[in-house]
């Protein structure tokens, strides 16, 4: 086997031109393919800190068909008892409490409909970014009664800045007329339009107020410390609510129900970045298929000879083997190397993106993105590499096998 292995080397560096032009070109594909499928997974984590940070949190407790419905009715009757759970659950950072109400709101000269949020101005800075998205005026304190941040887009609409009121009209909890008139103390932009132009949000007391809640809530929303953690915190918790408080038929939603769209859009890209790929690796494997038919027709004179001296097809074609898989270990190392350095590199540094910052502001990402790290990143391309081209150069070594000594030797 050694001495097989001394003749597959030797082999490789009888055409080091050919030889070191194959193996960059895996190297090559293995490194773009390490960075992009890290520069993928960045921007996925960049995207979904990014989502529910400003609303959903990692994980929401809500009645049962809440989410579907978003019914006024379906109410989390007891949220402080929830709260307490979170309070004792590991890996948890922070809770709030919510209350929602599609209704409509007029000002002066125009009237939309929009979803009211109410929010607990202290327990909403601990578990979203609505409070560093103030561009105009300030965000609500725990005192204000009547206040309201607006999006940026529904005030834009609306006509109204800061300091002008609006009328809210909607239908509360136990079926009364929901009215009030409040004014604009601060006006947001999260960046994502949908959210900008239907949502306002009001403290979650006088909300409780105007729409008759007696307490209750539509959400309790936590933050955990990482998406790792999300899994075990929804079990925990589901498990403590189905404890401690049964009759309030309560459910457990992490963030891949919560932002299902976000997933679909994330499925997608992954569609297409597959696709990409695939044919990056094609056209490796039709180099490395090139560089070992070349092979086989520049040596078959050899092969002729060394079969007629009694060396057996399956030893020749082993050796072809050990050839290309040689081959492409070296590149996919070389790759795998180079693909971690330029990824570290941006990964500490960022990759500034700002010819492309409007398509980046309606999904709500920084023109900054930081590829990640990670196993997966790291070795699935390479792997895939390593196999499509291996099974491509079975074709030729294989092709050995067939090949006639007294013909080869007059080739």
């Amino acid at each position: 086997m050694s001495i097989d292995i001394k003749m597959a080397w030797r082999n490789i560096f009888r055409n080091p031109r050919r030889s070191i032009l194959t193996i960059l070109a895996i190297a090559f594909a293995c490194l773009l393919l390490v960075f992009m499928l890290s520069f993928q997974f960045g921007s996925y984590d960049t995207m979904i800190n990014s989502a529910v940070m400003i609303h959903t949190g990692h994980i929401q407790v809500q009645a049962n068909g809440y989410q579907d419905k978003r019914d006024i009715r379906l109410v989390v009757p007891h949220p402080d008892a929830v709260g307490g759970i979170l309070e004792k659950t590991p890996g948890v950072t922070g809770h709030t409490f919510r209350a929602n109400a599609f209704s409509l709101i007029s000002s002066k000269e125009r009237t939309y409909g929009a979803m009211v949020v109410g929010i607990d101005p202290t327990g909403e800075s601990a578990v979203s970014t609505l409070k560093k998205l103030i561009r105009q005026g300030n965000y609500l304190s725990s005192n204000d009664t009547n206040q309201a941040l607006v999006g940026r887009l529904l005030a834009k609409n609306l006509n109204v800045g800061l300091g002008n009121e609006l009328v809210i009209l909607g239908q509360g909890r136990d079926g009364s007329i929901a009215a009030t008139v409040v004014k604009i103390k601060g006006i947001f932009s999260s960046g994502q339009d949908e959210f900008d132009r239907s949502s306002i949000h009001i403290p979650l007391g006088y909300f409780q107020d105007v729409y008759a809640m007696q307490g209750s809530v539509h959400e309790v929303v936590a933050l955990g410390k990482s998406l790792d953690l999300v899994p075990e915190i929804k079990r925990i918790v589901s498990k403590s609510i189905e404890d401690t408080i049964p009759k309030d038929h309560l459910v457990t939603l992490d963030w891949t129900q919560l932002l299902p769209g976000l997933i679909q859009a994330i499925r997608m890209d992954l569609v297409s970045g597959f696709i990409f790929y695939i044919i990056l690796i094609i056209v490796v494997a039709f180099s490395i298929l090139n560089t070992f038919l070349m092979v086989i027709f520049e040596r078959t004179r050899e092969f002729g000879v060394l079969m007629s001296m009694g060396t057996a097809p399956g030893r020749l074609t082993k050796i072809l083997l050990i050839e290309s898989s040689s081959m492409t270990m070296v590149g996919i190392v070389i790759g795998i190397i180079g693909g971690i350095l330029v990824t570290w590199y941006f990964q500490v540094h960022g990759i500034l993106i700002s010819g492309a910052s409007e398509l980046l502001r309606q999904y709500g990402l920084p023109e900054r993105i930081f590829p990640q790290l990670s196993q997966l990143s790291v070795l699935t391309g390479p792997a895939v590499v390593l196999i499509i081209t291996l099974l491509t150069a079975l074709y030729p070594a294989l092709k050995v096998r067939r090949l006639s000594p007294v013909k080869a030797m007059m080739a």
